[in-house]
Parts: C-alpha cells; sequence; structure tokens
C-alpha cells in the first residue's frame, strides 16, 4: 500500500528568494529572509497574510522542514497560525510536516476551508496535496502543472511537480522536473534531495547519481545534520554499512537534541548483526523524541528481533508497545496503535502466525474505521477499507485459501475503481502473486509480481522465488542480490533479509 501523507523532500535551502511570477499584493508579500538566522528561501507563492509576524514565522518553518526538522518546522507553523489564523499555507505547512494522520488530516481541511481567501497559487498548492490524500494522483499532477505554470520561475512549484510524477510511477519526468528545479535556483537543495532519494530507488536506480546529488546537499549544507543523515542513506544503498555508520554519527553530533539519526544507525547495527547496539541506538533515539515519534522509532526496535531471527519475541514486543501508547501521552494514539499492529500482522501472517495475524488484523480494523469516521471523507473511508481487504488477502493466500485469497484481490480493485492512479491495482496484483506462487504456479506470480511497487522489496524478493521456480535462475539471482544489499528498514525488509543473503551465498 502506498503511503497515505504526502511531504515535501525534507532539506535545507539557502537560496535567494525567486520570482513568483506575479505581482503580489501588500497581503501577498513575499518576505525575503527568514525571521531567524538570516538564511533566505525560495517560496514558492506569495503568502496572504497582513502579519509580519506570521509570514516570518512562516518562512523559518518552511526553513526547517526543508533542512529535516520537523518538529522545529511544526512549532514555527503553530506560531504562524496564533499569528494569523486564517493563513491558509501555514496550515497547509502544519499538514506536510505531521508526525500522525490526525496532524495531518486536521491542519489540511482547514487549510481547505481557509483557501478561499488565498492566491492561486496557494490556494493550487493546498488542493494538489488534497488530492494526494484522496488518491487522486492524476489530479495532483494536472494540478501541480497549473501552479508551474503560473509560477514557471519558481523552483519550488516545480518541485512539486516531481514529487506528484514520481506518485504517478513517472520517474524519468519526475527527475528532469526536479532537474528544471535545480537549474532555476542551483542552491535549491530539496531538488538535490529529490533527485538523491529518486535514483536510491526508483528504477532505473543509480548510485553514483544518488550520491554526486546528496554530496551536493552536504556541499550547500554542511552543518545540517539532514545532510549526513541522506549521505548515510547512499552509502546504505551501496551496501557501505560501516560509511553510513559514521554519517549518521557525524549528523547525530551536529545535532545530539535530535532523535533521527541515531534511529538509522539503529538500522545500520541490525543489518550488521549487532543487536544490542541497535536496541540502544532505538532507546537513545526515543528518549530525545516527541510522543509520536518515540512511538515509531519503538516499532522499529522490536524489528531488531525479526533480524535476529525471533518474530516472536518481536510481536510480544510489539504488542506490548501498543497496549503502552495509552499511557505515553501522545496526542494521536490511534495511529501509533495502528502503526504495531500492521507490523503484527505482517510478521504473524507471514511466519505462519495466523491465530495472533487475525487477532491483530481484528484490532486494527476497529481503530482504522473510528480513524476513518473522524477523518470523514469517503475517499479516506475507501483506502482504508481496501488496505483491510489486502491485509485480508495476504493472510488467506498464506493460510493456503486461494479462492478467498483471489475474492480479495478482486474485491480490492472494486473498491478502488474510482481512484484516479494508474498504480491502484499494485497490492492486488501482489495478492493475486502470492496465491501463484503458494500453489508452483511461477509462471503466473511472475505476471501478477511485474505489475506490483518494482520499488517494494517484499514483493521484488517473492519475484526473484517466482523466477527461480520458473527456471529463469540468472533473473532470480540479480533479484536476490538486489534484495540481499537493500538495507532499508521496514517490516517486510526484516523478513525476508536473511533469505535473500542465504540465496547469494
Amino acid at each position: 500500500m502506498k503511503n497515505l501523507f504526502p511531504v515535501l523532500m525534507a532539506s535545507v535551502v539557502l537560496v535567494t528568494l525567486a520570482a513568483c511570477g506575479q505581482q503580489p499584493t501588500a497581503e501577498q508579500e513575499t518576505a525575503p529572509e527568514v525571521a531567524a538566522g538570516a538564511t533566505e528561501v525560495v517560496m514558492m507563492v506569495p503568502m496572504t497574510t497582513s502579519s509580519d509576524e506570521a509570514r516570518g514565522h512562516f518562512l523559518d518553518g518552511l526553513a526547517a522542514s526543508d533542512m529535516g526538522r520537523p518538529e522545529d518546522a511544526r512549532e514555527h507553523f503553530e506560531l504562524a497560525i496564533e499569528a494569523d489564523p486564517d493563513f491558509a499555507l501555514a496550515h497547509w505547512g502544519l499538514a506536510i510536516n505531521a508526525n500522525s494522520l490526525e496532524s495531518f488530516a486536521g491542519p489540511l481541511a482547514r487549510a481547505n476551508e481557509l483557501a478561499e481567501g488565498a492566491s492561486e497559487a496557494e490556494t493550487l498548492l493546498i488542493a494538489s496535496l488534497q488530492k494526494a490524500f484522496d488518491n487522486d494522483v492524476e489530479g495532483q499532477v494536472e494540478l501541480s502543472e497549473q501552479l508551474v505554470e503560473l509560477q514557471p520561475d519558481s523552483p519550488r512549484a516545480w518541485l512539486v511537480l516531481a514529487q506528484a510524477q514520481a506518485s504517478l510511477g513517472h520517474y524519468e519526468d519526475a527527475r528532469a522536473t526536479a532537474i528544471k528545479a535545480a537549474e532555476l535556483a542551483p542552491q535549491f537543495v530539496p531538488a538535490y534531495v529529490q533527485l538523491g532519494n529518486s535514483y536510491i530507488f526508483n528504477e532505473p536506480r543509480d548510485f553514483s547519481k544518488a550520491e554526486d546529488n546528496m554530496r551536493k546537499v552536504v556541499e550547500l549544507a554542511p552543518d545540517e545534520q539532514n545532510s549526513y543523515d541522506l549521505l548515510g542513506d547512499v552509502y546504505r544503498a551501496q551496501g557501505m554499512l560501516a560509511e553510513a555508520s559514521d554519517s549518521y554519527t557525524r549528523a547525530a553530533e551536529l545535532d545530539p537534541t535530535n532523535g533521527s539519526p541515531l534511529q538509522q544507525r539503529g538500522h545500520v547495527n541490525s543489518f550488521l548483526g549487532n543487536w544490542e547496539e541497535a536496541r540502544a541506538d532505538y532507546d537513545a533515539a526515543m528518549d530525545l523524541s516527541d510522543p509520536n515519534t518515540r512511538a515509531g522509532f519503538g516499532t522499529w526496535r522490536a524489528l531488531v528481533s525479526v533480524y535476529e531471527g525471533n518474530p516472536e519475541a518481536a510481536i510480544a514486543e510489539l504488542n506490548e508497545l501498543s497496549a503502552a501508547v495509552d499511557e505515553m501521552d501522545i496526542p494521536a494514539p490511534r495511529s501509533a496503535k495502528i502503526f504495531a499492529l500492521n507490523n503484527v500482522a505482517t510478521i504473524a501472517t507471514h511466519t505462519g502466525m495466523f491465530d495472533v495475524a487475525e487477532s491483530a488484523l481484528d484490532q486494527r480494523r476497529t481503530l482504522v474505521m473510528e480513524q476513518a469516521g473522524e477523518i470523514g471523507t469517503e475517499e479516506f473511508r475507501r483506502s482504508q477499507e481496501a488496505d483491510m481487504v489486502y491485509r485480508d488477502g495476504m493472510l488467506a493466500a498464506r493460510k493456503g485459501e486461494f479462492g478467498a485469497a483471489v475474492a480479495k484481490a478482486e474485491e480490492y480493485m472494486a473498491i478502488v475503481e474510482p481512484d484516479a492512479d494508474p498504480l491502484k491495482n499494485e497490492s492486488a496484483h501482489e495478492v493475486m502473486a502470492l496465491t501463484a506462487l503458494l500453489q508452483d504456479d511461477y509462471e503466473g506470480a511472475v505476471e501478477h509480481y511485474l505489475q506490483t511497487d518494482p520499488a517494494d522489496v517484499y514483493a521484488k524478493y517473492h519475484l526473484a522465488l517466482a523466477y527461480k521456480g520458473a527456471g529463469e535462475d540468472e533473473k532470480a539471482a540479480e533479484l536476490f542480490k538486489e534484495v540481499a544489499d537493500y538495507n532499508f528498514n521496514f517490516v517486510g525488509y526484516a523478513l525476508i533479509r536473511e533469505g535473500a543473503v542465504e540465496k547469494i551465498k
């Protein structure tokens, strides 16, 4: 399933203010510099506010967001809203730096309410984000293209379009658009971050180009922890785990109040088999983080046991975390519980602990439907229903209930049929692919896995198994090598990494 939270690429911006493509009015004035820090930022559109204080905090928040400091960003956007409650773009900024579904959906809804009084460009920016949330990726691209037409000299507008194109799976177009943003403003770091991440995760991947772009980030922002965090990601992609650990350590030294670099180093230690060091890193990261982020880092800590070969211990830790969320003073506890239960269900489904998986899915179903009721949109409700059906289908396939699994895949496709997203059926194809694979229908499995998300390493591992079963050993070996060298943490990778490593020995 796709991430529900479309966010702007986090990095620092140290560049002169770009032209906005129209003359700002007194209330749509663009300020040339950040109030605290004297760094100039590339603004994407005129800002509709008459409050100098709100404008200054907005620009501080935008700079912090670009620098990979979402907690600082949220603080400044909240102060901007306090100074001008009707500042639509400040609510948008709060949304893109959210650390929970609730803290995303509420500010986005408020931004939509206030958009009528904002500039046309601001309205397009907010509406594009809403389209992404509504699974209308084609609409997201269309509105982003309109934003670029309106603001052709704004690198920020081009970056918004690049991100929308990537959501559509048009990675080469997205790269060309991000390059355009960098050409407009050669010091606009978010463009290099977009490109670096694209070359790491999207096909065709190119780690050399990824490193070039992330080193440009370090060059432009040498004192920001996020620069070394991003460089560490490139090292991980290249299998240079010791260098990645050093880079994350440098990031932690630059900002000792930020838990993110430590949790990144925890991932590396998980891959290296340094179990206790990994847990210590996650513990230290949690101590430095806000409650919502702390719960997320707790989930990564539990995955250490999966890498260690003890999925039962991971499930026990995740269930304990889910139960403890109510005592953690978390503003949005439901999101934290759902995340933990997602991991429980995935681990239990994959490893054959079907009663545990069913219990976790039942618990999360109640929470998800409560959440959908609070969000209140038909599009979100459908996306959550589809996600539940997908998970039920994967469980049915693992249980050997193949007819039920296929029925769930078909049900999934019926639910998402209204979505304007050509990639909307990827998860249904994953259910059908697994169903075929488990019945030794290797050619059928290959056919369906080729229609899943090509960046999904869990699916890629199973595609390799299907190729192996079909006698295409060379293709299988290539994919097993890719999976073994992936080195980015999520529950699916924790479950299949050891298998991939064994296959290439």
